[in-house]
């Protein structure tokens, strides 16, 4: 697979075929990079020097797996935050999210560069004004925005001035400046607008040049946007449905795609058996190392 451009090949990193596959995350101290099939509650790793990867089946809905400063995962579930150890499996409640609301579970999420968690929750059918974007900072627990659809695109500036996000149906990616300890300052901006384009903007990561990797879901393809809001690059994939980038590996040089199955009928998914599966291109730029989330002592105030 070739970029849009004739710019670098994209290679298939592992056929795992995810209904969802959503929320990549590189963990540096184990070299493996965590992502999530969302809707079958599974979180799947994989070592890129090696080629191993396994799952891990936890029992309920979730969407990313954030490393932990003090060892271990932070998963971002159906109704709440938990801690998960790898390495025994065991799964601990670390707080309630929207616990009292079956109709909501947890979408896009990411650290930003304080060491403090993002994430969002939308309805489980999409349900228009249903989701919330929160941030959780050192055991306090914020709602920032509400009557979000389809939060997605949280990602941060190298010099963490400024927060990116979308609610997908808008077909806009937002900017919202930040103050020193990274709490939002005033509303945010209209950034990047796509609704005149094929596919909508779902999960993005921003590279160490300030640029941002956005994909876009049903156009199959992860597009690159400078600081000022012009796209300058396009990476095509073979999948319609690219959820979210990120960029991983020892040298943080390569950029991994997950994508989903959902939603495709039965002749689209003929057209494109690897729908679902995570896809890798060395895109010629690096990522950022991203902090490992600090959590607060005791319990979780807030919200």
């Amino acid at each position: 697979m070739s970029g849009a451009d004739g710019g670098p090949q994209a290679r298939l990193a592992v056929d795992c075929r995810c209904t969802l596959g959503e929320g990549p995350q590189w963990h540096a101290e184990a070299q493996r990079l965590y992502w999530c099939d969302i809707l079958n509650g599974r979180l799947h790793w994989l070592d890129p020097v090696s080629g191993d990867a396994g799952t891990h089946d936890v029992g309920q809905l979730l969407s990313l797996a954030a490393p932990l400063a003090t060892g271990g995962l932070l998963l971002v579930g159906e109704q709440g935050l938990s801690r998960f150890d790898p390495a025994s499996g065991d799964v601990a409640r670390y707080c309630d999210v929207e616990a009292d609301n079956p109709r909501t579970r947890s979408n896009d999420a990411r650290v930003d560069r304080h060491g403090s968690l993002w994430f969002s929750t939308m309805g489980k059918a999409a349900e228009p004004g249903a989701g919330s974007l929160y941030r959780l900072h050192r055991g306090t627990l914020s709602r920032l925005r509400s009557n979000l659809t389809i939060p997605n695109a949280i990602c941060f500036s190298p010099d963490g001035d400024w927060a990116w996000f979308t609610d997908t149906p808008s077909g806009v990616v937002m900017r919202w400046a930040l103050d020193a300890d990274g709490w939002p300052l005033g509303e945010p901006q209209a950034w990047a607008d796509f609704t005149g384009v094929s596919g909508n903007p779902d999960g993005a990561v921003v590279d160490v040049e300030g640029h941002l990797w956005l994909a876009l879901w049903g156009a199959g393809q992860v597009v690159r946007i400078a600081p000022d809001g012009r796209l300058v690059a396009r990476l095509q994939l073979p999948v319609s449905q690219p959820s979210c980038p990120v960029f991983a590996g020892r040298d943080l040089d390569t950029l991994y795609v997950t994508t989903a199955r959902e939603g495709l009928a039965a002749d689209a998914l003929a057209d494109q058996p690897q729908a679902g599966s995570l896809f890798a291109v060395r895109p010629g730029v690096r990522g950022l190392a991203e902090p490992a989330l600090r959590l607060g002592q005791g319990s979780v105030t807030g919200a």
